[in-house]
């Protein structure tokens, strides 16, 4: 069961980088590389507690669905996505934001069980664990060049300002 743990420095008011982690829109922008889409659920804006999107996307050359609910969202301060259906035995991922004024701290914290067993773990330590790592830092990467221009801006249901 591996433990996927991230940490990004941005140079932006937390609320700014808290909304931008929670943006379907700009997730879209941060995974075109794994054309990934929404085929069901919240589709467009924020997530907020309770939402469930079922996403499609192409993983390791094989297009899949995965429906993630949205469990918690504590503003500013962290929220968290459990996988209801896909190709994981199962997965959590939490969103933390801390901030010291400047800047925002944002940390990742992906727990996840691959399937069938000892061959799933097998490919965690093959390949599996680096590539799910490789797509948070891409992601949390976007997440940062936008926070830290004007781009967030554009993305839909953001606020006029951030403090």
């Amino acid at each position: 069961m591996p433990v996927i743990k991230l940490t990004t420095e941005i140079h932006a008011p937390i609320a700014l980088v808290f909304d931008l982690s929670r943006s379907v829109d700009l997730h879209k922008l941060s995974t075109a590389r794994s054309d990934e889409r929404v085929v069901a659920g919240r589709s467009s804006g924020l997530v907020e507690a309770g939402d469930t999107i079922t996403w499609r996307a192409r993983h390791l050359g094989i297009y899949q669905n995965l429906t993630s609910h949205i469990t918690e969202v504590v503003p500013t301060s962290r929220f968290t996505d459990r996988m209801e259906r896909g190709a994981f035995k199962r997965f959590t991922h939490t969103h933390l934001f801390e901030s010291d004024g400047v800047n925002t701290l944002m940390r990742d914290e992906f727990d996840y069980t691959s399937p069938f067993g000892i061959l799933g773990v097998l490919a965690d330590k093959l390949f599996l664990e680096k590539y799910m790592a490789g797509f948070l830092a891409e992601r949390n990467s976007m997440i940062k060049q936008v926070a830290e221009s004007d781009q967030w801006k554009q993305i839909p249901g953001m606020k006029s300002s951030y403090p």
